[in-house]
């Protein structure tokens, strides 16, 4: 399995200097994590809601297999609001955990884009009914096409 080691110095603060490593988690974990954090719809399985900071401190904590004696990083101070790690802290973190876990740029985007969540799902609906429904999109768009062509 790939790890990575960082040493982290005063920058975020004595209390969270010392070495950190990290290693990759298997896809089962990863895939139970995402699974956990999103709600689906019981009649179409769309996603519904996806908590991306909760997904995003599940997928630190369960890589972070290392950590300075006086245990900084817990999942409670990954996800407190009031009393939580430094931002640049956790934005590292979640870049070494995302590449050992082999999140892809689709993946990344999707959680990264949870305030846009409404509009990605309404854009899925519209590409699974155009799916579903076998054309009429495409035969307007070639009539499209034509006309613009054919007044050209």
């Amino acid at each position: 399995m790939r790890t990575e080691t960082v040493e982290i110095g005063d920058e975020f603060g004595t209390d969270y200097k010392g070495r950190y490593i990290f290693s990759e988690i298997f896809w089962a974990k990863r895939s139970r994590i995402i699974q956990r954090q999103t709600k689906y719809s019981q009649v179409t399985g769309q996603v519904i809601s996806s908590d991306y900071v909760a997904i995003q401190a599940e997928t630190i904590f369960a890589s972070l297999k290392e950590q300075p004696e006086n245990k900084p990083i817990s999942l409670e101070k990954l996800l407190s609001e009031e009393d939580g790690i430094p931002v640049g802290l956790g934005e590292l973190f979640s870049k070494i955990a995302n590449k050992l876990n082999g999140l892809t740029v689709q993946e990344a985007r999707f959680l990264s884009e949870q305030s846009e969540e409404a509009s990605l799902t309404q854009n899925l609906r519209s590409t699974v009914s155009a799916k579903i429904s076998g054309g009429p999109q495409r035969s307007s768009e070639g009539s499209q096409r034509k006309r613009s062509k054919s007044s050209s």
